[in-house]
């Protein structure tokens, strides 16, 4: 007589433990992307350099550093990492949209597994790739002569703009008007007056303007409170722009298809 012996299957994490296998799973997934294909990590990457060795390296001579005093290249070593940032938002739009296309946030939404690790595997994983970028810029920043003396929207924008094509050239957008519209390469007050108060107000400006007080590098003089109060623009505009994208990415990825 043959006797039937049952195997106990090892239990599933559940609750947040749960959340954070799921987590570590899907932004896994997508690194191991990443690495068989890092030609969208590589052109992140160029942003920041371009810029760093045009203006940087070629103008550095030719430019004033606001505040009256370091190298050009320490003041404009904060604003080449901010421009990273904004650049990253493009290839994560992009790897989104491409899992919805080829249906594999449908199959997804079919698992027992929570949206909220989707979206946020995403995420963590172009944080992980943003921040080997950065390490890269600012070792070209160090070659140039910076010394230090002392990144959802992305989520968001792939769930609405299904076309590859079309989150490029958002991406592009951002970068551009995002990053040359602050005081990430110039101060400010060197704007025409039309267009200062948002360069002023653009929190690329107070992040570019918190990081230079950070390394003691270059800040430019003023008085407008957004100069003088960068840490509570960032708080309050991370904090609005993380409210929202958060919002709208769930409730579009319950009837994205």
């Amino acid at each position: 007589m043959t006797t039937l012996t049952s195997t106990r299957l090892p239990a599933l994490p559940t609750g947040p433990s749960a959340a954070v296998v799921e987590i570590a799973a899907l932004a896994g997934r997508r690194l191991r992307h990443l690495l068989r294909a890092p030609g969208r990590l590589v052109g992140v990457i160029m942003n920041p350099l371009v810029t760093m060795l045009a203006m940087g390296y070629l103008f550095k001579t030719s430019i004033i550093v606001p505040g009256g005093g370091g190298n050009y290249p320490e003041y404009l070593m904060a604003g080449a990492a901010v421009q990273l940032g904004l650049a990253s938002i493009g290839p994560t739009a992009i790897a989104v949209s491409m899992d919805l296309k080829g249906g594999l946030v449908d199959r997804f939404r079919s698992l027992p597994i929570s949206r909220t690790a989707v979206l946020i595997g995403h995420t963590m994983a172009d944080l992980v790739s943003s921040l080997v970028g950065l390490v890269v810029v600012m070792l070209v920043g160090f070659g140039l002569g910076w010394r230090p003396n002392n990144g959802l929207l992305g989520v968001l924008v792939g769930m609405y703009v299904s076309s590859p094509e079309s989150i490029d050239a958002f991406g592009s957008m951002i970068v551009v008007l995002f990053s040359f519209l602050s005081s990430a390469f110039l101060a400010a007050s060197q704007f025409p007056s039309w267009i200062r108060p948002f360069a002023e107000w653009n929190p690329v400006s107070s992040v570019t303007n918190a990081v230079r007080r950070l390394w003691g590098n270059p800040v430019a003089s003023g008085d407008g409170f957004a100069l003088h109060n960068p840490g509570v623009v960032i708080v309050i505009a991370l904090g609005v722009v993380l409210t929202v994208t958060t919002v709208l990415s769930f409730r579009r990825y319950r009837t994205a298809s």
